[in-house]
């Protein structure tokens, strides 16, 4: 018989059948569970020779197996990801976590789904993926096989996820747009382009929305002109922003410009070369080389930032304390804020 000090609320769900929020429910003895179900818990808790887990950290310091789950696309941010977990790896070890890195294919949501679903032989995976069906089934399924799932930066809502991690990604568009909204002048006529990949991640579409939604809100007299086919690298960022953005001294100019993820390097040479050296705002996302760079130059005026480290830091900690059935283990970290980076204080 397992000693009780190994009974966790992961392994209770798997014998019981029911998800792990459940099993969380009835032994806090909070209302929503079926009367059936909850007897099932207890007698399933009772066979493994458990006691109902207590607050705090557990007397044990048991070993944790952990995965990173993030797209294989090469673009900066999700490379940038990819080096914080690395760097992180003597933090992690200290608290007992042996934390691996995949990286599935993002272009094919089937087989993201396909090669996520195989992941259940670890006991936490923090998962940044595109928001769509087939990833949604496969979190379900890794749920209710007892693996604890959180969502990083980019959220899967209606999925069985115990907890998103990251940065309001609507609110960090709602800050581009009041941003760029100040800097336009004063109830004129005036066009603002917003730049996006055809995008299946949340964080992407979200960062949209805000952006529309405060434009429409504060600054009516602003147009919103949306380029939603964005190519994954520079050179194709560049080629297609050329073709769209028309030049600074046209009747149709825009007078700012949001790039929600990639390929804002791309989009700075097109303004450039269209003329709006100094005539334009531009707003982009993470503090990435080239968007430090650019900031530097004078070729973007504003980075929307988040705390990779403190996310990740964050979801490893939270995965720890939710497998060791911790209660309130999803109240204990607080989502980093959207920081606005200038060239005043990029040092």
């Amino acid at each position: 018989m397992p000693s009780p000090s190994s009974v966790t609320i992961p392994r209770i769900a798997k014998a019981a059948g029911v998800s792990t929020a459940t099993v969380d429910r009835v032994l806090n003895d909070r209302a929503g569970v079926n009367p059936a179900t909850a007897i099932r818990v207890k007698e399933v808790l009772a066979e493994l020779g458990g006691a109902i887990p207590q607050p705090g950290r557990p007397k044990t310091a048991p070993s944790y197996r952990f995965a990173f789950v993030l797209p294989n696309a090469r673009t900066a941010f999700f490379d940038g990801v990819d080096r914080v977990i690395a760097q992180s790896a003597g933090e992690f070890r200290h608290q007992h976590i042996t934390e691996l890195t995949l990286r599935l294919p993002s272009h094919d949501p089937n087989a993201f789904a396909e090669e996520l679903a195989k992941l259940s032989d670890y006991s936490g995976l923090a998962l940044l993926a595109p928001d769509v069906p087939q990833v949604k089934l496969a979190i379900n399924e890794l749920v209710q096989a007892g693996v604890q799932v959180i969502t990083l930066f980019s959220d899967v809502a209606g999925s069985m996820r115990s907890a998103f991690i990251g940065t309001d990604n609507r609110a960090a568009g709602r800050t581009a747009g009041l941003l760029l909204g100040h800097g336009m002048p004063g109830k004129a006529k005036a066009r603002t382009a917003l730049f996006s990949p055809p995008t299946r991640f949340a964080a992407e579409i979200d960062r949209r929305i805000g952006y529309s939604q405060l434009m429409e809100e504060r600054f009516a007299h602003v147009e919103v002109v949306r380029f939603l086919e964005v190519p994954d690298t520079e050179e194709g960022a560049y080629r297609y922003a050329l073709d769209c953005i028309p030049p600074a001294d046209s009747a149709d100019a825009i007078t700012s410009v949001y790039s929600v993820a990639g390929g804002s390097f791309g989009i700075g040479r097109a303004l450039a070369e269209r003329g709006y050296a100094g005539k334009g705002l531009f707003a982009v996302h993470d503090l990435v080389e080239v968007h430090r760079s650019m900031l530097a130059s004078g070729a973007a005026d504003y980075v929307l930032h988040q705390d990779v480290y403190l996310s990740v830091s964050g979801a490893a900690k939270t995965l720890r304390a939710l497998q060791d059935g911790v209660r309130g283990a999803l109240t204990t970290f607080r989502n980093p804020r959207v920081e606005i980076i200038t060239q005043e204080n990029l040092a």
